[in-house]
């Protein structure tokens, strides 16, 4: 039954709906306070108390306060969010901790950054310059905490990152200055549950050339090794992996420093110096809730504590004991050394001669080491020019020549070599002539007898040949008439002496080549006949041609109409006398007589590629296993003109046709008519033509005349694409794309990269090295130059399983569709093009 209820009797439900907002307007404004200290940064006004936390803006990092497992003080520190076990990668006032939970975190009145404890009092303080006193602290995403001045927001008045403690994060950069001898950058925690200053330090080495120590102390305890430009060379099994890992970079000032880049931009890593000494680097694996441990040094291994053989030891974990002696040396205390106290090291065995008349000393080349500690001079000198550097300071005990790094020389104790079963450097050890094994008085002897015999067997062979070329028949050319040979009549390889060529715009570059005579070319190629020719093209003819002996040779014939003049001639005859390698062509010699421009080389069985990929008969004679070590042979001959030869060369006509197989099928680079020289320090030149062939050509070149490194990058691209598709840039004009690198980005981004894959090897290759090799060349075909990988980074994703690769962009140039010619040929039927042109050539360095 339904009633008026008095005001008495609605009093207690009143009460109780009272209590109810009450409480719900609590509630709603702890959500809104926790909100508000979710922010990522402090300004002047607001405080973190203990409790609070602000958090990055993608959440990634948590700053407040904590306190270490079985330990009760409390610390402001800064860690992952999302990590079940909280992992503290900074710590503000790690010697000066709170007692209680009244900690206070604020901009002070002088606008730094202060932590005040439960009383009140400033226990910790950035002590930064700070333009005015309404400043701003923001915990970025990358975990460093950085306080801002209102005068400038972009300009920090301090950051975490520069007063780290015991980690490294990626995107630190940790600086040194090649002056100074060494710099403590991260200072491990005194123990699990305190994070005091222990005694164990993380930091660079600038000495010649950087590397990474781990200090006991003032002591060493461990060492990476050189910095080569791509990987710490005292690291076994260290990788270097293109666009990832560590960076040496350059600020604007001439400053260095250490970057480094994951694999995978959303993986949280870390490199942390732990209480016990070891530096490790972790990987947090959210499936498993841990930290996987992606390496640790030094590991528990003998060989890895700091200098474990003393001086002029060396430790191999292979060997029982692991100490030894390298040669040329014995133990210092041999009764210690007997006991297993290595620390003494050895000495001489025998004291050098030094500059000495009587005789010089000698190196001992010991290989696969961890090179000594403590370089005394890092030079751009050669190998042959380090070593004669080294004999002429008598304080001289060792070199090494490193590539990324060049010449080294070590003046003191040699300290901490280690012996690698695999990787490592090879170090010159300067030893006594007696200790290297030295051949006796009566083998020397008879040596220099037979190269006495055997000059002048070759100088008798030699005047001999004279004698028959001057009695012999001559041959007149004129006009355009060939000479004509009795097939009958005897040849001789003599040639007439030694030409004196230098390379365009290079002084210095000078040789002497074999100038052979034009009728011994004439006979060996009987008349320069038709069935002898290999092949042509706007340059000439190719012939093969025999000499004495049955030695097979190609006789490169220049056309007298042929645009490549006598400064193309003269640069490829003196670039190939100067180059070695098992992937180009290997001159023999030469011919300038009258009007004939003659080369001549190695005799290549297999003649070019473009005569087997193009060829629907001959394509599937080479296989996937052929085709992929073809790819490897000419990345590696690239390799060698850009980086490991005694001159920088840019080739600028990478093309299948310049590609010749051995009998074996080994891929050798040749026609180097439009190569340039750059020197070892230089970035750019002038050239006032631009040459090579439209389809290959990269866009800077072809559009602009800007070449470098990267041009030839480009070239390969392309050339690589075609190798895997066994058809011609060209062969694609009447299609729906213009050329290979347009049809081949349609089918890589639909997934269907597999598809360009040549029919006839399809069925037998391996799928996951040839979507690599696609992968790569979509790589090198990039548009912009910078895009591109440079060599090495090229030759390391072809030949690493593991390599990580960049996403490709897509490529939007053909140097077909703009330049408006097809078929055409302005080196009579080829597509190579001249312009008159004047360009700057730049070189891009690779990333």
């Amino acid at each position: 039954m339904s009633r008026n209820l008095s005001i008495s009797e609605m009093a207690p439900n009143f009460r109780s709906y009272s209590n109810l907002f009450i409480w719900y307007f609590l509630i709603n404004f702890h959500v809104v306070s926790v909100f508000i200290s979710a922010e990522n940064r402090i300004t002047r006004g607001q405080s973190v108390r203990d409790g609070e936390e602000i958090i990055s803006k993608e959440e990634r990092f948590v700053l407040g306060f904590f306190s270490p497992v079985g330990s009760d003080f409390r610390y402001v520190g800064i860690w992952y969010n999302k990590v079940e076990n909280q992992s503290v990668v900074w710590v503000a006032n790690r010697e000066n901790p709170i007692s209680g939970n009244g900690g206070d975190l604020r901009i002070g009145n002088d606008g730094n950054l202060i932590i005040l404890n439960e009383n009140g009092d400033m226990i910790w303080s950035t002590n930064a310059t700070v333009a005015s006193d309404n400043s701003t602290a923001v915990l970025m995403d990358t975990g460093n905490l950085v306080l801002f001045g209102s005068g400038d927001p972009n300009k920090a008045s301090w950051k975490s990152f520069d007063h780290s403690t015991d980690t490294f994060l990626p995107s630190m950069r940790v600086y040194m200055n090649v002056s100074e001898v060494e710099r403590h950058v991260f200072t491990s925690w005194r123990s699990a549950s305190d994070p005091r200053a222990g005694k164990y330090s993380l930091g660079i080495d600038p000495r010649g050339s950087p590397q990474i120590v781990i200090w006991e102390g003032t002591s060493r305890k461990w060492r990476s090794g050189n910095w080569n430009g791509l990987i710490f060379v005292g690291v076994p099994g260290m990788r270097a992996i293109y666009l990832y890992g560590f960076k040496l970079n350059t600020e604007g000032d001439g400053r260095l420093y250490f970057t480094y880049t994951p694999s995978n931009s959303t993986d949280l890593i870390r490199f942390w110096i732990r209480w016990d000494g070891t530096e490790r680097q972790e990987r947090w694996n959210a499936g498993l809730d841990k930290w996987d441990l992606i390496q640790s040094h030094p590991v528990d291994e003998e060989c890895d504590q700091y200098n474990k053989c003393g001086p002029f030891g060396k430790c191999d974990m292979k060997n029982r004991p692991a100490c030894s002696c390298i040669q040329g040396f014995v133990p210092q205390d041999l009764d210690q050394w007997s006991r297993g106290n290595w620390s003494g090291g050895c000495t001489r065995k025998k004291k050098l001669e030094c500059l000495s008349e009587v005789k010089r000393d000698g190196f001992f080349k010991a290989e696969r080491v961890k090179l000594p500690d403590f370089v005394d001079y890092v030079g751009s000198e050669d190998i042959k020019q380090c070593e004669n550097k080294c004999l002429e300071n008598c304080s001289c005990t060792a070199y090494a020549f490193v590539s990324g790094i060049n010449c080294m020389i070590w003046s003191r104790e040699l300290v901490d070599i280690e012996q690698f079963a695999e990787g490592g450097s090879t170090l010159f050890i300067r030893l006594d002539r007696s200790e290297l094994g030295g051949k006796s008085k009566v083998t020397k002897i008879v040596i220099v007898a037979v190269v006495l015999v055997g000059i002048i067997c070759l100088s008798a062979s030699i005047w001999l040949c004279m004698r028959k070329l001057k009695f012999g028949d001559r041959l007149n050319k004129t006009n355009n008439e060939m000479p004509k040979v009795s097939p009958s009549g005897e040849f001789s390889s003599e040639f007439s002496g030694p030409v004196d060529l230098s390379v365009e715009g290079q002084p210095g570059t000078s040789t002497e080549l074999a100038l052979f005579n034009f009728s011994c070319l004439a006979v060996a190629t009987n008349n320069f006949s038709d069935e002898n020719k290999l092949g042509q093209g706007g340059f000439g003819r190719v012939y093969k041609g025999m000499l004495p002996g049955n030695q097979e040779i190609a006789v490169k014939r220049l056309s007298i109409k042929s645009s490549q003049g006598l400064e193309e001639f003269k640069n490829e005859i003196t670039l190939m006398a100067k180059l070695q390698h098992r992937n180009l062509v290997r001159l023999l010699g030469c011919c300038i007589q009258v009007e004939e421009k003659i080369i001549i080389y190695e005799y290549m069985p297999n003649k070019s590629l473009d005569s087997f990929l193009f060829d629907p008969a001959k394509k599937a004679q080479i296989d996937w296993r052929k085709r992929f070590a073809i790819i490897e042979g000419i990345a590696r001959g690239i390799l060698y003109l850009h980086r490991d030869s005694r001159l920088r060369i840019i080739h600028r006509d990478l093309k299948a046709s310049n590609i010749l197989l051995d009998e074996e099928m080994n891929p050798k680079i040749s026609d180097f008519g439009m190569a340039r020289i750059f020197g070892g320090n230089q970035n750019e030149a002038n050239t006032n033509r631009v040459v090579g062939t439209y389809g290959y050509m990269a866009p800077e070149y072809a559009m602009e005349g800007l070449f470098s490194v990267k041009s030839d990058v480009y070239s390969f691209g392309v050339l690589l694409l075609e190798i895997v598709s066994g058809r011609r840039n060209t062969s694609f004009r009447s299609t729906d794309h213009s050329n290979i690198i347009g049809y081949a980005w349609d089918l890589w981004d639909e997934g269907r990269a597999i598809e360009l894959v040549d029919p006839s090897i399809v069925n037998l290759c391996s799928r996951k090295e040839v979507l690599r090799c696609i992968h790569v060349g979509m790589l090198c075909i990039q548009d912009m130059a910078n895009h591109r990988p440079n060599m090495p980074a090229v030759v390391l994703m072809l030949e690493s399983e593991n390599a990580t690769l960049p996403l490709p962009r897509q490529p939007t140039f053909t140097s077909m569709r703009h330049s408006g010619i097809k078929n055409a040929d302005m080196w009579n039927g080829n597509h190579d093009v001249v312009s008159s042109n004047n360009v700057t050539i730049s070189v891009i360095l690779g990333r």
